[in-house]
């Protein structure tokens, strides 16, 4: 099923992941018109994306997510919303109202603003964060979204992004102001990685200081699957040609989906001194001295970043 003709808005579109999808959007498909929305917009931003807009209309539109009005201006006339905009922050270094305003409330304005304005589809990027740490601490082995996992949500991030995760799925099937119903899906990638992303960029500035050995933050035995960006956005991609497709829609509307990448599992440290060996980098043998959770990771550092 093509998006061709639709307008669709993009929110958090300079965003690590963002970016990429609004590519993917430009090279896939012949939409009418892709509305970049972010809070801070890069002037230079359309330049780059001069050799694959095509016929496109792409519309700059910065503004808050909080900002009700502007949300249903920038979802006037649209017909798919992919809802990447949020702050990442699992360290609670952030205050909570701020955090919970950005991606609880901006989703649920968003979402009204759907309802309003008769957008008929609304992809919500959400995270594995959502689904952990495990409570009593046990590995999940070939797990998938069917499965049953007890966990407590220790960071404010996870659990504002659970909420808005939620409030999402429970606006499926809602009425629209024509009379149609709004359709929507939720998409939990896991530890996302490609060109540009600030958490590698961060390893890789943090192992420079310390003469060329990256740390180890996670604990050897905690494995995951990491997934690429370029693929989380194809998985975007194909959540929004189903919800346009009418004998799809009633099946992937209103759930969630994992996304990783079908590659061996492997810590999140390991995974990083993968990617960063060429380059010269060594690795510390044991973790550093930190408490852990339950995905045996060993936060020392923070950053807030557009999804």
């Amino acid at each position: 099923m093509s998006l061709s003709g639709d307008v669709c808005v993009v929110t958090g579109a300079c965003g690590f992941l963002g970016m990429r999808l609004v590519k993917l959007l430009l090279e896939e498909e012949k939409l009418a018109e892709i509305r970049l929305m972010d809070k801070h917009l890069q002037p230079d931003l359309l330049l780059t994306l001069e050799d694959c807009r095509g016929e496109t209309k792409l519309s700059m539109l910065e503004g808050d997510v909080r900002d009700a009005e502007f949300v249903r201006k920038v979802c006037r006339g649209a017909s798919l919303v992919f809802h990447m905009a949020s702050i990442i922050d699992v360290y609670d270094s952030m205050e909570y109202s701020e955090m919970y305003g950005i991606n609880v409330k901006g989703t649920q304005l968003l979402l009204e603003a759907c309802i309003q304005e008769n957008v008929a589809s609304f992809i919500y990027t959400s995270t594995i964060e959502v689904m952990g740490p495990n409570s009593n601490g046990e590995a999940i082995v070939n797990g998938n979204e069917d499965t049953v996992y007890s966990c407590t949500l220790k960071f404010n991030y996870s659990k504002t992004k659970k909420e808005a995760e939620q409030i999402t799925l429970l606006a499926h099937n809602e009425l629209l102001q024509n009379g149609g119903r709004l359709a929507t899906c939720a998409i939990r990638p896991m530890y996302i990685y490609g060109e540009g992303c600030r958490f590698l960029l961060g390893h890789m500035a943090d192992g420079v200081r310390n003469k060329n050995v990256l740390y180890r933050m996670s604990l050897p035995e905690a494995r995951v699957n990491p997934v690429y960006v370029g693929n989380v956005a194809v998985g975007h991609l194909q959540a929004a040609r189903s919800l346009k497709d009418q004998q799809k829609r009633s099946i992937v509307g209103g759930q969630v989906y994992f996304l990783s990448d079908d590659t061996p599992h492997v810590s999140y440290s390991d995974f990083n001194h993968a990617v960063m060996a060429p380059l010269g980098f060594n690795i510390q043998a044991k973790p550093m001295i930190c408490w852990t959770d339950s995905w045996g990771f060993l936060p020392c550092f923070m950053t807030t970043d557009r999804h």
